[in-house]
């Protein structure tokens, strides 16, 4: 009988090492670092890449995740740059894959246990292929509606990178929103096919500029260079410069990618990143966006503008008015 009172002793010693050791292990899985890459085709500093760069750099200074990044990828490149990333442990990558498409998707499929969060136009792919976008037509058409508030010509410069979805709905929100204040206000629209050429963006604004326009629409950087060359006002897109440009940009609409990616790193870490569509996460009642603070315009802006602005933002955010999206191509009306 000793003999066997000293078995089971030992039998549930070993069985309580070994929960022991479980427990220890999840808790290490828990508290573990996500691995995680991003591929991007512009500079890190390019405005619509700056957003996700500067969340997954917060998450890397709280601790939540491991980061490397690769930028100015070329098209040709992004296919390779992607599998090794796949291949080298990362458990999490995120990337635009507007002009790759097909090949992201592709690595995707041949990388079935690897989260994918990619920038598209497109659908989710299951089982790991999750999509996002910048929904951010709300403060887009607030910025609109101080621009045609301000316009003394009636006419308004629109400078974008690609006639994409992407670009077009925020170009049609804002249209909308200088309407709303100012029925007479006119358009000019042009595209400069490419994500990142400031020199070509502000040549676009020259010309704008010469042909009447007293207020533009910097969606791409160079814009409000030639706006503040020129001495004409600006409204800035995704990020904030007024600082770089005090009597210049007006008002901005911003984008926060920190709300998107949080999520997704929160599913991945807990095994349960599905592919889904991620595009509300950027919309302002998710604080995905907002109307920049107006700083140095604060007190320049008539008072009865800015009330307009700020009643119209509340209606936003309680849903009494949803700013339609519309992804077709804008066009000029001058």
């Amino acid at each position: 009988m000793p003999a066997l009172r000293l078995t089971r002793r030992n039998l549930m010693l070993a069985s309580a090492a070994a929960l022991a050791a479980t427990l220890a292990n999840l808790a290490r899985a828990q508290g573990a670092k996500v691995k995680v890459a991003a591929i991007y085709t512009v500079p890190f500093e390019q405005q619509w890449v700056s957003r996700i760069h500067k969340a997954l750099k917060a998450a890397e200074a709280r601790g939540d995740i491991e980061y490397k990044a690769s930028e100015n990828v070329a098209n040709a490149d992004y296919e390779r740059v992607m599998r090794e990333y796949a291949t080298g442990g990362n458990q999490f990558i995120v990337g635009e894959s507007f002009a790759v498409e097909a090949a992201a998707r592709k690595v995707a499929k041949d990388f079935p246990k690897v989260m994918f969060l990619m920038g598209s136009s497109g659908k989710p792919q299951a089982p790991n292929f999750a999509v996002f976008d910048n929904y951010i037509q709300d403060p887009a058409y607030l910025t609109g509606m101080i621009a045609g508030g301000i316009t003394k010509s009636n006419k308004i410069g629109m400078v974008g990178g690609f006639p994409i979805p992407e670009v077009n709905r925020l170009m049609h929100a804002f249209m909308a929103g200088a309407r709303e204040v100012n029925p007479k206000v006119q358009f000019m629209v042009t595209f400069i096919n490419s994500w990142f050429d400031p020199p070509k963006a502000k040549e676009a604004a020259f010309a704008q500029i010469d042909k009447g326009a007293d207020v533009m629409y910097a969606e791409r950087f160079g814009v409000s260079d030639a706006a503040k060359e020129r001495k004409v006002l600006a409204i800035g897109n995704v990020i904030n410069t007024q600082d770089k440009y005090p009597d210049t940009v007006v008002a901005s609409a911003l984008w926060h990618m920190e709300p998107t990616i949080d999520r997704a790193l929160g599913l991945v870490k807990g095994g349960k990143f599905t592919a889904e569509d991620y595009g509300q996460y950027s919309m302002m009642k998710h604080k995905g966006s907002e109307l920049a603070p107006l700083g140095t315009f604060e007190a320049k802006l008539p008072k009865e503008l800015v009330a307009r602005v700020r009643a119209k933002e509340k209606a936003i955010l309680g849903g009494q008015f949803v700013v339609k999206v519309d992804d077709t191509q804008p066009k000029s009306s001058v």
